[in-house]
């Protein structure tokens, strides 16, 4: 058994490595941003936090096709929410929309609740 075996068991199961290596990235993006300079992205200067966002919501993003299409509902919907939950935070910014960012935080409490609810029901 190679190290990677030991750690991936014989059936990696690539898909999720992807969608955790998002979630991954985001979060070290976020921790990143008091100490890197906004970067240049297009003509815009991007600050690490709002990339984070993005990346976020990417990485839930694709979670969630993976694990609907999986026939795993409950965590594909987990994914969904949280991908359109921080995916209007991110766009609440770049159309200067409080509401928008309202509706995003709004959708995450929201699918938190849910999932809160979703978990009691479970034996």
């Amino acid at each position: 058994m190679t190290g990677l075996e030991a750690v991936v068991g014989e059936d990696p199961d690539y898909a999720s490595m992807v969608v955790g290596t998002f979630v991954g990235v985001a979060g070290l993006l976020f921790l990143a941003e008091p100490v890197v300079d906004p970067v240049a992205v297009g003509g815009a200067r991007v600050r690490m936090i709002a990339l984070s966002v993005i990346v976020l919501a990417v990485g839930f993003g694709l979670g969630a096709g993976v694990y609907l299409r999986r026939g795993e509902r409950l965590i594909g919907i987990a994914h969904a929410i949280g991908a359109g939950g921080w995916g209007l935070v991110a766009l609440a910014p770049a159309v200067g929309s409080p509401l928008v960012l309202f509706l995003g935080f709004a959708i995450l409490i929201g699918g938190a609740l849910f999932l809160v609810a979703q978990t009691r029901r479970t034996p």
